[in-house]
């Protein structure tokens, strides 16, 4: 079990829901009536709290979850500093904390942008795009994609021109991938070394990529996800910060991801 925030927020909730539900319950064997002028000071702050925490758990456990992007792995799609909503219902239902799935929904699809636990270091969350599904054998040589022997079409437009927390990418030349109807930019450095190979996907497991393909630690590099490890698709920006600039991204707020 993780002890992150959803564990803090189940604790919270629990802690808040007894200390409150007790002092009613202790009340009604007194045969005495609630009345907020002699409730004790803990009691107030847990009646008060407890309906806030009990909401922000479950949005968070079922609904939608808010994350920070930390690197520029996903760029140009995604960049340092936003900020973005993950669907956690959207490839099943899982119990907060032990993430045990108990209603199957969805599959990730090829081109999803997934947030997972790092295999590596599960109480670390990554970002990337879903490449290979369950039984795809993907191969990526001459900075392309190979899905089961079918290179991924590549479109140039042109050379990056970053702002904000993108300039760091300028200069580089940015594409945009068409994988199996799913269109989406990415960054190459040409020259540059890039890590090439053939891998076959296990089933339950899945293959994912930085759209930013010469910065990115991903499946290349340490292996497939299973799919206990996903989190949830990201749909939304609905904060960004250009630390650049030191003000708000105005222009990447409410971009709808694909």
């Amino acid at each position: 079990m993780d002890f992150d925030f959803s564990f803090f927020l189940l604790v919270a909730t629990v802690v808040t829901g007894v200390a409150w539900g007790g002092y009613l319950l202790y009340l009604k064997r007194q045969g005495r009536i609630f009345d907020e002028k002699t409730e004790p000071v803990l009691i107030e702050y847990a009646r008060s709290f407890f309906p806030i925490v009990l909401i922000v758990f479950l949005l968070r456990s079922f609904l939608v979850e808010p994350f920070r992007i930390p690197s520029g792995s996903m760029m140009p799609t995604l960049l340092i500093g936003d900020f973005i909503l993950v669907n956690k219902f959207t490839y099943g239902i899982r119990l907060p904390v032990i993430n045990t799935k108990i209603i199957e929904l969805n599959t990730p699809k090829r081109g999803d942008i997934v947030v997972f636990r790092y295999p590596k270091d599960p109480t670390v969350d990554y970002i990337k795009r879903v490449i290979g599904l369950p039984g795809d054998k993907v191969a990526y040589y001459d900075r392309t994609v190979h899905i089961n022997g079918q290179p991924m079409p590549q479109q140039s437009a042109g050379i990056y021109q970053g702002v904000g927390e993108g300039v760091s990418m300028t200069g580089t030349e940015h594409k945009i991938e068409n994988l199996e109807g799913v269109e989406h930019s990415i960054l190459v450095k040409n020259g540059y070394p890039s890590i090439e190979g053939v891998y076959e996907i296990p089933p339950g497991h899945y293959f994912v990529m930085g759209d930013n393909r010469d910065n990115s630690n991903d499946s290349r590099y340490w292996g497939t996800v299973p799919e206990e490890n996903l989190v949830g698709r990201a749909f939304f920006i609905w904060m960004s910060w250009d630390w650049q600039n030191k003000g708000v991204g105005f222009n990447r707020i409410g971009t709808v991801l694909n």
